[in-house]
C-alpha cells in the first residue's frame, strides 16, 4: 500500500520499511525497541558534532542494527535543538547555575570559527547540557523502550500471519 503524502513516503522510508525488512528476517521486537529507544537518547546528546560516532559505537557495543540506529540519528534532528536547550536548562537547574540563554547560532560559528574560545566560554553551559541529558536519558530510553515494544511485537504478529505483508 502506497501513500501519496510525501511525509507519509519519508517515515515510511526511513523507519518503518527498515523495522518490517528486521522483522520478517528474524530480529525481535524486543531488540529493535532496544535499538529505538537507545539510539534516539544517543541521538540526542547534547553535543553537537557527536552523535552519529555516538550511535556507530552505540549500535557496535550493543549489536543492534546500525541502519534502524543511523536512521533514527536522523530522524531525531527535528527535535534536537529544542532539547539541547532543555538539557542546558535542566542542567542549569542540577548545578545551581544561574539559568543560561544559550543562541545556539552565536555557539555553533563561534565553535567553527575560533572552537578554543568556544571551549573556554562554553564549557560550563556543555556541562550542564550533558548533566541534564544524562538525567533524562535513562527515563526516555524506558519510556520509549515501553512505548515502542507493544507496537513492534504487533507488527510482527501482523507479518507473521500475513506472509505477503513482510515483503519489503
Amino acid at each position: 500500500m502506497k501513500s501519496d503524502n510525501p511525509a507519509s513516503s519519508f517515515w515510511r522510508r526511513r523507519l518503518v520499511d527498515p523495522i518490517r525488512r528486521q522483522l520478517t528476517q528474524g530480529v525481535s521486537p524486543g531488540k529493535i525497541a532496544l535499538t529505538l529507544a537507545a539510539g534516539s537518547a544517543v541521538a540526542l546528546f547534547p553535543i553537537l558534532g557527536t552523535t552519529t560516532v555516538l550511535c556507530l559505537v552505540l549500535g557496535i557495543a550493543l549489536k543492534l542494527n546500525q541502519p534502524i540506529v543511523q536512521g533514527i540519528n536522523v530522524l531525531c534532528t527535528f527535535i534536537y535543538l529544542p532539547v539541547v536547550v532543555g538539557c542546558i536548562r535542566l542542567g542549569d537547574v542540577i548545578t545551581g547555575a544561574s539559568p543560561s540563554r544559550p543562541d545556539l547560532a552565536a555557539m555553533w560559528a563561534m565553535f567553527r570559527q575560533h572552537p578554543a574560545e568556544f571551549f573556554d566560554r562554553f564549557g560550563a553551559t556543555a556541562a550542564h547540557a550533558i548533566f541534564g541529558w544524562a538525567a533524562v536519558a535513562p527515563l526516555w530510553i524506558a519510556a520509549v523502550y515501553c512505548l515502542s515494544l507493544p507496537n513492534l511485537r504487533a507488527m510482527a504478529r501482523r507479518l507473521d500471519a500475513r506472509p505477503d505483508l513482510g515483503a519489503p
